[in-house]
């Protein structure tokens, strides 16, 4: 594979739900090791796009490829194998179970033994056991997790939830991570703290990130470069500084995105 390739690759995707236009031709790239943030308003289509990549809604015309390979037409199941993580709005964990139980539950498609050996005990899923305990391990030293491991879902705080969801996408070492509203409901506090653990899952784990996020000064400040939607279509891409600068995410959404009145009043909408 040239590593002119992108990692991820969206090119000219349109997706129509009955007469509406979610997405009206949509493209651009994500690069190896890159933090893309996907900004926009309300019903701008960022979750639309999100769903398209993670195969949860299939395209009407265009692609989706990552590292060249064609996405399009692939079952949802098939994205978490070839190498998508992904994280929702909604926490979406089993609230009954421990912590270390929802972390594993993100490394079933690891598994190459099969239902016999799973059931016999054999040696080769024993092995397979193993290995994903110790990442589970690794990943809930690196979240912060470890005094909440055994304990229950249900009754950890919101954003302990938020970090035990990104636990269980990155057990299953995706080559691309999207992150949908990563910060939401989170305070100022535990915001900073995300950002710095953006950068340390990217180099960690060497990968990339999609970024959907109404907290701008959390976008401007981990991306490497942010793609702005509006109606469907894409007006603007670039550095943060340019995207936060143009004309047009400026009319469609941003306002001045450094005056702190702004993002409170948006941040609460």
């Amino acid at each position: 594979m040239s590593s002119n390739v992108p990692l991820l690759s969206v090119a000219d995707v349109v997706k129509r739900f009955g007469g509406v236009v979610a997405l009206g031709g949509v493209s651009f790239d994500v690069a190896d090791r890159q933090i893309c943030g996907l900004i926009g308003p309300n019903g701008s289509g960022k979750t639309t796009l999100f769903n398209c990549i993670s195969g949860i809604y299939r395209i009407d015309t265009g692609d989706i490829r990552l590292l060249g390979r064609s996405l399009t037409g692939l079952p949802r199941h098939a994205m978490a194998a070839l190498g998508i993580g992904r994280t929702f709005q909604n926490v979406a964990l089993f609230r009954t179970m421990t912590v270390r139980e929802n972390v594993l539950v993100g490394a079933h498609h690891l598994g190459r033994s099969g239902f016999i050996a799973n059931a016999l005990g054999l040696p080769a899923a024993a092995a397979e056991e193993r290995r994903a305990r110790a990442a589970a391990d690794e990943l809930i030293a690196l979240l912060d997790l470890e005094t909440v491991a055994e304990l229950p879902v249900a009754g950890q705080p919101f954003g302990t939830q938020k970090r035990i969801e990104l636990a269980r996408a990155l057990i299953g070492r995706p080559k691309l991570l999207l992150l949908d509203e990563p910060a939401a409901g989170l305070n100022h506090e535990e915001v900073d703290a995300l950002g710095e653990m953006f950068q340390r899952i990217r180099e960690h784990f060497a990968l990339s990130i999609l970024l959907v996020e109404h907290h701008m000064s959390l976008v401007m400040r981990v991306s490497d470069k942010v793609v702005a939607l509006e109606f469907g279509i894409k007006i603007a891409e670039g550095l943060p500084s340019e995207v936060q600068n143009h004309p047009e995410v400026i009319r469609a959404y941003l306002g001045d995105t450094v005056a702190p009145a702004h993002e409170e009043a948006h941040e609460a909408a």
